[in-house]
């Protein structure tokens, strides 16, 4: 038996009751997480957003290095004046051009702290995503068991009130019975065999919510999580993990961060800017007068500027862009505090349902045990005449209602468990000891962050590879 102590959980408190549906070749709980995060498509949709997010950043810093291309020109002009023609080519061979912007008023450094920022949101998003596809999955796999349970547990009903409807006519046919017995015994079987068939079309739509989340049809479940040792030991303790390390908390904290960057970028416009450009390639040039053509030695010709920049008046753009800048500051911040409100009110309900959970497992197993013995002395005093069959079928009823109760608590405590879980933000392939490799975006925006990786490769990057 399970018992809570206070506020407080124990490890016998948090240990799976170990219900399966088969022991033979049983698919686990974590069995089931690994293949959800493994294929699961959200998970992969939202790693390509951490990717795109990445890009930014490569982007950004864009802004403030050399742009170097190749570049060539021809031109020419012709005359004609008193029948006398006169024409000049001249050409630019193949040569490097060169453009950068040397001084920015720290516009670019902010931009690009503000894609970073916005990175860490969105690797905290596909966290979120995560813990939503990974809770999405154990409740689809403890539906299977409840419902598959209570298929069993209603079909083991119907067999036993069939078998009261037996001994009403029977009893019926030597005189002992009457037919209100016989009546009331088949309501009871028509109401236990409509209870099943609705727990059957359950069952259906669970198996089917498996099938999305997890990617196959289950066989052979067997709920042997062991979660103890992630759930904190206090009520406080996981409401201080809520607020600290939630994903959807810690992505809102990374838009406050991006969006004070924003902020500093739009200020920065207000700035001055230092630009320079060059060029240095051959040249080579052709003049012809009534047919006789003289060229020009090649030469080889480079030239450099310089050009500053400072902004007086653009028709209000600039204090509207800093204005926005500012509300999405604010903005960010109140999203802040209603993410931390929202979560902290989940791990609330969630530990709160775990522990009436572990108190009613207690008390439907007492309730089960003092009932069937009921029914068993109902069921004896009815064959001596000392009990009706409505009595009989009542007290079935009781036992049955208790039955289901304990079947579930048991999977109700084990949903609950896991939604604790998931808003403390331990719902995550590490936290859960999932055999499957991380998803992750860092090696890819190491590489597209890297400044000379065009010039190196003179071709567009890799195709992005989902499962790293």
């Amino acid at each position: 038996m399970v018992v809570i102590s206070g506020m407080r959980l124990g490890a016998a408190a948090v240990a799976i009751l170990g219900f399966s549906m088969s022991a033979a070749h049983a698919e686990s709980l974590r069995e089931a997480l690994t293949a959800a995060y493994a294929h699961n498509p959200s998970i992969s949709s939202a790693l390509a957003s951490v990717k795109i997010a990445a890009e930014v950043i490569a982007l950004n810093k864009a802004a403030t290095r050399p742009i170097v291309g190749l570049g060539g020109s021809l031109s020419g002009t012709a005359t004609s004046s008193g029948g006398s023609t006169s024409s000049t080519l001249s050409t630019t061979p193949l040569g490097l051009n060169y453009s950068q912007t040397l001084f920015d008023n720290h516009a670019t450094d902010a931009k690009v702290e503000q894609a970073r920022a916005n990175v860490e949101a969105a690797k905290q998003s596909l966290r979120a995503t995560e813990s939503t596809v990974l809770l999405g999955a154990v409740q689809a796999y403890m539906n299977v068991i409840l419902y598959t349970q209570l298929v069993q547990l209603r079909g083991d009903t119907v067999q036993f009130f069939q078998s009261q409807v037996k001994a009403s006519q029977d009893k019926q046919n030597i005189g002992e019975g009457t037919k209100i017995d016989v009546a009331e015994a088949q309501a009871s079987l028509a109401s236990a065999v409509a209870s099943q068939q609705a727990a059957a079309a359950s069952l259906q739509a669970a198996e089917a919510s498996y099938v999305q989340y997890i990617g196959h049809k289950p066989h052979n479940l067997s709920a042997d999580f062991n979660y103890g040792r992630i759930i904190p030991p206090t009520v406080d303790q996981a409401l201080s993990l809520a607020a600290a390390n939630n994903p959807s908390v810690l992505a809102a904290r990374a838009s406050i961060r991006a969006a004070a960057a924003g902020v500093d970028a739009a200020a920065a416009a207000f700035g001055p800017s230092v630009s320079a450009k060059g060029s240095v390639g051959p040249s080579f040039s052709t003049s012809c007068t009534n047919g006789s053509c003289v060229g020009n030695s090649p030469s080889v010709t480079g030239t450099m500027s310089l050009s500053f920049a400072l902004p007086v008046y653009e028709g209000g753009a600039l204090g509207a862009s800093q204005r926005e800048a500012s509300m999405t500051k604010v903005k960010s911040e109140l999203d802040a505090q209603a993410a931390v409100a929202s979560i902290t009110a989940t791990a609330a309900t969630a530990w709160s349902t775990l522990q009436n959970s572990v108190a009613q497992i207690s008390s439907a197993n007492s309730a089960v045990s003092a009932y069937q013995l009921a029914l068993d002395g109902v069921i004896q005093e009815r064959d001596v005449g000392q009990k009706t069959t409505l009595d009989v079928l009542n007290a079935e009823s009781t036992l049955i209602g208790y039955k289901e109760s304990l079947i579930t608590a048991n999977a109700s405590r084990v949903t609950s468990a896991f939604s604790l879980i998931a808003a403390i933000g331990r719902m995550s392939p590490d936290a859960l000891g999932l055999h499957t490799p991380v998803k992750s975006a860092a090696e890819y925006q190491r590489m597209v962050e890297d400044t000379w990786e065009e010039v190196r490769s003179f071709e567009p990057l890799p195709r992005p590879v989902w499962h790293r």
